[in-house]
């Protein structure tokens, strides 16, 4: 049984009678076991399966749970725990109240908005700043709800931001003008997932006896009050202060930290005993992250004992010799490629260390850049096969017709609101057998000066224009012809999406329409479009040798795809395996590159931390930006705690091309590695005299 396994703390955690418990689970002291023991403890005092609740970080580190209780109490039984990430929780019960719901990634109603931004103008307002552009106004709208619970919009921004005041109005006007579209659509993304989930919290009785949260130190405020609306008769959450990474996206450290207050009679239990990494390891960490105010005491003890190798610090004189350095020692490494690890803290870090080993022709695979999903031609498929599944899903159509030259998310939003005229409701309808009578379908926009909206709908086109592109004359018919800012390549864009899915119709099998999509004219036009773009030089000319790799990594992504597909023979159920669970997978072998986030609730034998130097890490913009020393630090605490037996801290003095001298990082100091002289105490001067300005 999974108790009989766990030491004394773990044991007293995971038995608790308290009706709230937090468990201070530092690096490599078992907290999954102690949460897997804790699921036993219930179905062995009676609670049944499904009155569970566990929310994860990842969907795949539930599944791993969930595995482990099904080695002890069998798949239909461990099936029938609740487990998944908050939004995989919250879609899944939305789902089940509302069939209409559509999630849709970031990305995507990012398009939408920007076709709402798209249509103001601030051309009118005289202010001392420019006014924030779509996409940045879009992420600051994420944060305010993932962080905010009472104010209005509007008044967040003139709270925050007081030199956009007299912008306020129209941003407030854009978000309300988006969450309409939303509505009317069904549409959500992952902040409304939490909002709507808690919603319904209030007004339903879920059913769970216990709720048991992992990585409670990254919840943020519409996390907490989602499990406050909950309100389990038992609350049991897993974390650690000193791994509170995520404040950049809204994670509230104080939500731990508080956690005594919020429930006086809880009992705090903290897991001590360290099983994965060395004496020399875990006491760097210790010194340094023991810089930070502890909010719950900790001693962590080792339990491997063995004479392990002390981390060693590398000092190169350049940059670039730091990354060619690394790859020939990881070359020489005895230790297995998939055993070693790159951490790094700024993209442009993994890029040079990614070169050197692709130069002594080192396998290696990266997360915490753009993954297989995130891939524009791969997101280009997988919404083609949405509009076939959802024509209703205006997301999937104004992203694809923002590869069509000259057309915008705006005008392609106009496109698709006409062809839904058209068609009285049906874009395909719209585009095979429009209702002609309708000479103009196409909105008049409104005018309002005080919010920036505009009206530059002039009148409408001349089809005639495209009768040298032979086009079959039903489609010649067609009004949407009409738009009067419809050019040449916008029109052969909508010709190839009109004989695409006039081939796809019918087709029953994931793997086929996978397949025709990626075989077709349109989808040969965006894979173009995309390997010109990755092949243009700065002089504007096109690499044609770039271009054509380009063209097979895009072929290869199809191919990959179509591979995915295969186990499928529901369009939901491949689509959705696609959309949610896509975080969660990764590809490739070799030697892993990780950024400190992408490493979080890993472990590698030998670990390499490089560009360890004064404003690389820590990150001294992004500190400046809203973010703290303090999480930083928090940052390289996660970083050397993911090896094993052998680190490596890396840093260098010079970078000759922005012609820059390095200091080495404050935590090399503090960890002991670099004596502390004159340079350190101006660094430590230097950023207390920040934090008293900042007070």
């Amino acid at each position: 049984m999974p108790l009989s396994r766990l030491n004394e703390e773990q044991y007293l955690a995971a038995t608790s009678q308290a009706r709230q418990n937090l468990i201070i689970a530092s690096a490599g002291t078992g907290k999954t076991s102690t949460i897997v023991g804790r699921i036993a403890h219930l179905l062995g005092q009676g609670v049944q399966a499904h009155e569970i609740l566990l929310l994860t970080f990842t969907n795949k580190a539930a599944a791993e749970m969930v595995e482990r209780v099904a080695a002890f109490f069998g798949n239909e039984v461990a099936g029938k725990i609740d487990a998944g990430t908050f939004h995989a929780v919250s879609y899944r019960w939305l789902k089940k109240h509302d069939k209409r719901v559509v999630l849709k990634q970031q990305r995507e109603l990012k398009t939408l908005f920007r076709s709402v931004y798209e249509k103001r103008s601030f051309m009118h307002i005289e202010a001392e700043v420019s006014p924030y552009g779509g996409n940045h106004l879009y992420d600051m709208y994420s944060f305010y709800q993932n962080t905010e619970l009472s104010e209005d919009f509007e008044t967040w921004v003139i709270g925050k931001y007081p030199e956009h005041e007299l912008f306020a109005m129209i941003y407030a006007d854009i978000v309300d003008e988006f969450e309409r579209l939303k509505g009317e659509y069904g549409f959500v993304n992952f902040n409304d997932l939490l909002l709507h989930f808690r919603a319904m919290c209030f007004e339903t009785e879920l059913g769970y006896k216990e709720v048991l949260v992992d990585e409670y130190q990254d919840t943020n405020a519409l996390q907490g009050t989602l499990i406050d609306a909950m309100d389990p008769p038992s609350l049991f959450c897993v974390g650690d202060y000193d791994q509170s990474i995520y404040a950049f996206n809204g994670a509230d450290i104080s939500i731990i930290g508080s956690f005594t207050q919020k429930f006086p009679e809880a009992m705090v239990h903290t897991l001590t005993k360290n099983y994965r990494s060395s004496m020399p390891i875990l006491s760097l960490a210790t010194r340094v992250i023991e810089h930070n105010e502890r909010i719950y005491p900790k001693k962590l003890e080792v339990t491997r004992n063995y004479d392990a190798q002390a981390p060693k610090l590398l000092a190169y004189d350049e940059l670039f010799d730091q990354y060619h350095a690394m790859a020939a020692m990881i070359r020489d490494s005895a230790t297995p490629r998939e055993e070693i690890a790159v951490i790094f803290r700024n993209n442009s870090s993994a890029d040079g260390i990614e070169v050197g080993l692709r130069e002594l022709d080192i396998p290696c695979k990266r997360k915490g850049g753009t993954s297989f999903f995130d891939a524009k031609e791969v997101k280009a498929i997988l919404d083609l096969y949405t509009l076939l599944v959802n024509e209703s899903d205006m997301m999937a159509f104004i992203h694809l017709f923002e590869f069509a030259k000259g057309v915008g998310s705006a005008m392609a939003k106009e496109m698709y609101t006409a062809l839904k005229t058209l068609g009285h409701g049906s874009i395909f309808y719209g585009l095979y057998a429009p209702d002609i009578s309708i000479t103009n379908p196409f909105e008049k926009r409104k005018l309002n000066h005080q919010l920036g909206l505009f009206d530059d709908f002039l009148e409408l086109g001349a089809v005639g224009k495209f009768a040298k592109l032979g086009f079959e004359d039903k489609f010649m018919k067609n009004p949407i012809l009409k738009h009067p800012k419809l050019a040449r390549d916008g029109a052969i864009f909508l010709h190839e999406f009109y004989l695409l899915f006039r081939d796809l119709k019918g087709i029953k099998q994931p793997r086929t329409i996978v397949k025709k999509i990626a075989a077709s004219a349109l989808y040969g036009h965006i894979a173009d479009i995309l390997a010109t773009k990755r092949a243009t030089l700065k002089d504007g000319s096109t690499d044609e040798k770039q271009k054509e790799e380009a063209l097979i990594r895009i072929k290869r992504k199809s191919i990959l795809l179509e591979e995915l597909s295969k186990p499928y023979s529901e369009h939901e159920r491949f689509l959705n395996a696609m959309i949610l669970g896509s975080s969660d997978l990764t590809q490739g072998e070799g030697v892993n590159l990780l950024s400190v986030h992408a490493s979080k609730g890993l472990e590698y034998k030998e670990v390499y931390v490089v560009d360890l130097m004064d404003g690389r890490f820590p990150n001294r913009k992004l500190m400046h930006r809203g973010g703290s020393l303090d999480e930083e630090r928090r940052l390289f605490y996660v970083a050397v705690t993911r090896a094993k037996d052998i680190l490596y801290l890396s840093y260098a003095k010079y970078d000759k091309i922005k012609k820059m001298d390095f200091a080495p990082s404050q935590f090399l100091y503090e960890a002991g590695l670099v004596p502390k002289d004159e340079m350190y105490r101006a660094m430590v001067e230097k950023e207390a005299q920040k934090e008293e300005d900042s007070e």
